[in-house]
């Protein structure tokens, strides 16, 4: 089982991403998480996808695209740093990519499926790295992580915004 990342293996504003993932296999989890994103958001109407609990905030296909756009960057970088490569790698603009990524244009189901076909690609990656792959580090967004770090942060943020979706867009 892979063991949870130490302190100074992910960026101190990762932290919050890292403390939601339970103890356990985080790649069972990350398996896990394709299932419960179906059952969990499968039967919503393209009404429901279309929500925003508040002005200025994201729709609910947002958030869902957001997720499996955020993963992308993510799974980037967990495979430069696991396969040995140094180069700074820069961050991203999350609200740039949703405006310019149309996902209130597509459906529930569509960007469910998007997210079950990123996160089997992050899977592939991740279930055959070796102890050493686990424990490299390089840089992104101007910080140091692991790979390990990487592969927690992917989980959390999943489950961060799993828990957003159930909290302030399903029981709203």
């Amino acid at each position: 089982m892979l063991a949870r990342p130490l302190t100074g293996e992910f960026p101190d504003h990762f932290e919050g991403y890292i403390n939601e993932v339970p103890e356990g296999s985080v790649l069972a989890l990350l398996q896990a998480q394709i299932e419960e994103a179906r059952a969990s958001f499968g039967s919503l109407t393209e009404e429901q996808g279309s929500f925003r609990y508040a002005e200025g905030k994201w729709s609910l296909k947002e958030v869902l695209g957001h997720i499996a756009d955020t993963e992308r960057v993510m799974s980037y970088r967990l495979l430069r740093i696991a396969r040995g490569d140094t180069t700074p790698l820069p961050g991203f603009e999350e609200e740039l990519f949703v405006s310019h990524a149309n996902f209130d244009n597509r459906t529930v189901q569509d960007l469910l499926d998007e997210f079950a076909v990123v996160r089997t690609s992050t899977i592939s990656l991740v279930k055959h790295l070796t102890d050493e792959a686990w424990l490299r580090v390089g840089t992104y967004s101007g910080d140091n992580g692991s790979a390990r770090g990487l592969v927690y942060i992917i989980a959390g943020h999943a489950l961060h915004h799993f828990k957003i979706i159930n909290e302030r867009y399903i029981q709203a």
